[in-house]
């Protein structure tokens, strides 16, 4: 997938013990626990534009050092995030943004930069155009270096996956299934087992034009990276980030 265009749904869901009380017992506000998966989500987002929008150079095969190095990556990546959410990761935490979200927050920027680090030498390889280091990999990648280090759970997942690793559990299916015909929902709260302290979101995302060279039709086609073609058309489905947050990861 490529540019990303983004409609936002907050797929929320607490113990059945009751939201407030959950929140409360883990020391975390509503508010704060929403609010942190959302900016988890968003961030990974901006990574995958910020690659998106250097797309063309990381593939021109007549550059050899592109000067996209993890140091400018941060900086596009600070400024777009600060533009859409207006959180400054360069700034300690805020009164209404806890230490922990802060933390995470900035965890998650340090595993975009070294996938952006180890990837210099695929970015910078001269005589090569296509490179497959594009915001799906980059995606997949931040995602599982992320998820192992900070205890939230954080994946690109899609009903149509090309990378087994990105199919949707259980209740991610039922959420994709459900915005293939309400695709504009808001915010969405519902329960899970008694006792769980853990919060999911999912950030769906659509096909825009541009993904269309991979994913578009004729649907079966190879693309340039080898995979058949979906048969997608612009402002179909294509995916969500999926954020499974222990609540006290927050504090």
């Amino acid at each position: 997938m490529k540019r990303v265009a983004q409609r936002i749904l907050m797929m929320v869901v607490a113990s059945s013990l009751g939201i407030i009380g959950s929140y409360a017992e883990a020391g975390v506000t509503p508010y704060q626990a929403e609010e942190t998966a959302r900016l988890i989500a968003t961030l990974l987002s901006t990574g995958r534009v910020v690659i998106d929008r250097n797309q063309s150079l990381i593939d021109d095969p007549n550059k050899g050092a592109k000067g996209f190095t993890p140091e400018v990556f941060e900086r596009q990546v600070i400024n777009e995030f600060r533009s859409r959410t207006g959180v400054d990761l360069t700034k300690p935490a805020s009164d209404h943004l806890p230490p922990g979200m802060m933390n995470l927050l900035r965890a998650l920027l340090d595993a975009s930069k070294e996938v952006v680090a180890e990837a210099q030498p695929v970015i910078n390889q001269q005589g090569v155009g296509y490179k497959n280091f594009i915001p799906a990999t980059f995606g997949s990648q931040v995602a599982g270096r992320f998820s192992a280090r900070s205890g939230v759970h954080l994946k690109q997942t899609t009903l149509q996956p090309r990378n087994p690793k990105n199919a949707p559990d259980p209740y991610e299916e039922a959420v994709l299934r459900r915005l293939l015909t309400q695709p504009t929902q808001s915010v969405t709260i519902s329960d899970m087992e008694t006792g769980n302290k853990t919060l999911r979101v999912l950030t769906p995302i659509y096909y825009t034009r541009d993904c269309l060279t991979c994913h578009g039709g004729p649907a079966g086609e190879l693309d340039i990276s080898g995979y058949r073609k979906e048969g997608a058309e612009e402002g179909d489905l294509a995916g969500a980030i999926s954020v499974s947050i222990p609540l006290d990861a927050v504090k």
